[in-house]
C-alpha cells in the first residue's frame, strides 16, 4: 500500500455493555419506559435497555425477551422482573416491576374515571383510534429491529422458524398453545444440532 492510499475500511466494533444498574436506576429506566409506551412497552424497554443504557446486547436482549415470552403472564412484566433480578437479585427485581407498573396504574386509574364520565365524546373516540394506530406502528418497527441479529448472522433457520410461527397464528389462525408446544421442541434441537455441528 502507497503512502498516499487512503486506509482500508475498518467496521466500528459493537459499543461494550455498560455498569449494572443500581436499583434506583432501574425503577427510573423503567418508569421512563412505561411513561414512554404507549400502545406497549416493547418498543421503549428495547431502546432504554440494548441502544441507550446498553445494559444488554441486541442479542441478549431477544434471548431474554424469548424465555418471557413464554411464561406465564405479560410479556413485558416478565422481563422487568427477569431484567432486574438478573442484575440485582429480588430486590432488582421488585424494583423494576415497581417502575413499570406503578406510574401507569396511577395514570390509568385517574383516565377511567375521566372515560367513564366522557368516554361517549365522538372526537375521544376518534383521537384513540388514531392512538392505536401509532402503536401498531411502533410494534412493527420493535419487530424489525430484534431481526435484525439474526439477519446479521445470516440465521435463516432462525428467521424460517419465526415466519413459520407467524403463519401459523397469525394467518392460519392455529391455537397457541398447539404452535407453542411444537415449535418450542423443534426450534431447541435445531440449536443443539448447529451447535453440534459448529463444535464437531
Amino acid at each position: 500500500m502507497s503512502p498516499d492510499s487512503p486506509p482500508a475500511a475498518v467496521a466500528a466494533p459493537e459499543l461494550p455493555p455498560s455498569a449494572p444498574p443500581s436499583l434506583i436506576a432501574l425503577f427510573v429506566a423503567f418508569a421512563k419506559m412505561s411513561l414512554a409506551g404507549f400502545g406497549g412497552v416493547l418498543v421503549w424497554a428495547r431502546r432504554g435497555i440494548v441502544d441507550q443504557h446498553r445494559w444488554m446486547t441486541a442479542e441478549e436482549f431477544n434471548e431474554t425477551f424469548a424465555l418471557c415470552h413464554f411464561l406465564p403472564g405479560p410479556n413485558v412484566v416478565n422481563l422487568s422482573v427477569v431484567f432486574g433480578s438478573r442484575f440485582r437479585g429480588p430486590l432488582g427485581g421488585i424494583a423494576a416491576f415497581a417502575g413499570l407498573l406503578g406510574p401507569p396504574v396511577v395514570i390509568v386509574t385517574v383516565l377511567a374515571v375521566l372515560y367513564a364520565r366522557f368516554g361517549q365524546i365522538d372526537a375521544l373516540r376518534r383521537i384513540l383510534a388514531g392512538i392505536s394506530c401509532a402503536a401498531v406502528g411502533l410494534l412493527i418497527s420493535a419487530l424489525f429491529r430484534m431481526m435484525m441479529p439474526l439477519i446479521r448472522k445470516r440465521d435463516w433457520i432462525g428467521i424460517a422458524i419465526m415466519a413459520a410461527v407467524f403463519v401459523a397464528i397469525g394467518v392460519l389462525r392455529f391455537p397457541l398453545p398447539a404452535v407453542l408446544l411444537a415449535s418450542i421442541p423443534l426450534s431447541i434441537g435445531i440449536s443443539f444440532a448447529m451447535v453440534r455441528k459448529v463444535s464437531g
